[in-house]
């Protein structure tokens, strides 16, 4: 069977092929329309079909959008209960309304498309498939927890042989995503985007105020809990966005996050016990948060624990489609990559280095070439490959920097233009990664863990080392991507460091870089000082 995976309901409209159970291509929207999270002025600010997306996914897969079997919409607007507190009254029957032309939508988006095969899949079903169905094991528990979904903002279950069994929801207004949203949001940041900044905020504070917290967000039992009104005001004064950071920000944040995880904790405790199974995959934007999930790992139930590398609503759109060709009784085909996205050939690359009238080469040791700039400090903006799909720059569009300056944590901020309390993340090969790396787990191909840095290694690589003595890694299989395993080996040789710094090929407010239009847009506007295109080198 031929499935289309959309999301385009609340944020990251993104599109997803699977054929025959394989995954064969997934893409953000916000790759080729270059507007961030897709997000467009409100209050339309979500509502945008993934054009662009879905149909280069058809044109990958090689098929015509009249050739689909079935198309998963990642929302099911039957579910909507618009006497639920928390949900808007004005706006959310325009969503639900939204939703339910979705099919007519699409029709007119993909020419030939027949609205009649568009299936409504539920917003955590979709993403407790996007986990359950593409983790590296077969029958486990699932856990999803983001803002929203229709009226729910948790579900907790198990999969058995391809199918879903629900065990709980979690009701609106209760929402742990909603209320990491509300907490962004006072601090001065993006909510529905700069989640993961807050997470990094609190590494720097004290959670002197997780008692105050554990009578305002708690466990319920069954599975559920309770997100009670929280005055933010009472711990902190609202910051303004651009302003400065107190103490008291840093231990809002840090007491918000370690009722996050003891939270989830507990919902995993209670999952374990009505479900017996060793192995977990989680979804949602509550799954991105990386320190969350490492200590689920380490103090959780759960012998294995996977997440979904798009873990946020992009992700739903892939869920969408594995979900309902698990039920249309497809082989079920473990995904191994992130690399969903675009890729160009070498001519199509130089081509467009032609027609820029830039000046480039063709080393004959790429690798080689890479690791001698790494290793003269230079900023290297890596573009390889196919894109990632998902927030996490993996190796195919990556800044990569010397990881033994420490100024080059100021350094790379400024050049993506970002706070500098935000860490970067050091990529080291999965061989390698336990003689610096303690506490998660390897491999962690997907960013989607912290470890400790050893105590020996973190003065010689302080640019990765955040201030609490942690690293949020990238183990990199040799036999996966030979190419960047050769540049990280000749960066040792090069510097006696087997792992260099990689944070995502972008500048502030804007997408990861998808194209070579993109590359070379971002190159010639940040001080970056080589570009690594394929086989050929940019220089200034």
């Amino acid at each position: 069977m031929r499935i289309l995976g959309v999301n385009a309901i609340f944020h990251d409209p993104a599109a997803a092929l699977v054929v025959d159970g394989e995954i064969v291509a997934a893409a953000e929207e916000e790759r080729f329309s270059r507007r961030k999270h897709g997000k467009r002025p409100v209050p339309f600010s979500a509502w945008e079909q993934p054009e662009a997306a879905a149909a280069w996914c058809l044109r990958r897969g090689g098929i015509e959008a009249r050739d689909l079997d079935a198309v998963g919409f990642s929302y099911d607007p039957a579910l909507v209960d618009h006497d639920l507190g928390g949900l808007d009254p004005t706006w959310e029957p325009l969503r639900t309304t939204y939703a339910e032309r979705a099919p007519f939508l699409l029709q007119s988006a993909l020419p030939g498309l027949d609205p009649s095969i568009v299936k409504f899949v539920p917003h955590h079903v979709a993403h407790a498939a996007s986990a359950a169905l593409a983790a590296p094991f077969d029958d486990c528990a699932v856990l999803v927890a983001d803002g929203r979904g229709e009226s729910a903002s948790a579900l907790a279950g198990q999969y058995r042989e391809g199918k879903l069994e629900e065990l709980a929801t979690q009701r609106l207004p209760h929402s742990l995503g909603l209320m990491y949203e509300d907490l962004t949001e006072h601090l001065g940041f993006a909510r529905s985007s700069d989640e993961y900044k807050v997470m990094a905020l609190a590494s720097y504070g004290k959670p002197r105020f997780l008692d105050e917290l554990s009578t305002l967000v708690y466990l319920t039992g069954e599975g559920g809990f309770r997100t009670e009104q929280i005055d933010w005001d009472s711990f902190a004064p609202r910051r303004r966005r651009g302003s400065s950071f107190d103490d008291v920000h840093a231990d809002l944040a840090a007491s918000v996050q370690k009722r996050l995880e003891d939270v989830l904790l507990g919902l995993l405790d209670w999952l374990h016990a009505r479900t017996g199974q060793r192995n977990l995959a989680m979804a949602g934007g509550t799954a991105l948060n990386c320190v969350a999930n490492t200590r689920l790992l380490a103090e959780g139930p759960f012998e294995r624990l996977w997440v979904q590398p798009a873990a946020g609503d992009a992700g739903t759109a892939l869920g969408a489609a594995l979900q309902l060709a698990a039920e249309s009784g497809e082989p079920r085909t473990t995904m191994t990559s992130a690399a969903l996205g675009r890729d160009w050939t070498d001519d199509e690359l130089e081509e467009v280095l032609r027609h820029a009238k830039i000046r480039y080469e063709r080393p004959p040791d790429l690798a080689a070439t890479v690791a001698d700039a790494l290793a003269d400090d230079q900023i290297v903006a890596w573009f390889q490959g196919r894109a990632e799909f998902g927030p996490r720059a993996l190796g195919h569009r990556s800044l990569l920097a010397h990881p033994g300056y420490e100024a080059n944590l100021e350094r790379l901020n400024d050049v993506k233009g970002r706070e500098q309390f935000r860490p970067v993340a050091p990529m080291v090969l999965a061989d390698r990664a336990g003689d610096l790396f303690g506490r998660g787990p390897i491999p962690s191909p997907y960013m989607l863990f912290v470890h400790d840095v050893a105590p020996e290694w973190r003065d010689r690589i302080p640019a990765v080392t955040h201030v609490d003595g942690t690293a949020r890694i990238q183990t990199v299989d040799a036999g996966a991507e030979p190419l960047m395993a050769a540049v990280l080996r000749e960066f040792e040789r090069r510097t006696g460091l087997p792992t260099v710094v990689n944070t995502s090929l972008n500048t502030a407010g804007r997408p990861m870089v998808d194209s070579p239009r993109d590359a070379l847009e971002c190159f010639g506007s940040a001080p970056v000082d080589l570009l690594a295109i394929g086989p050929f080198v940019v220089l200034r």
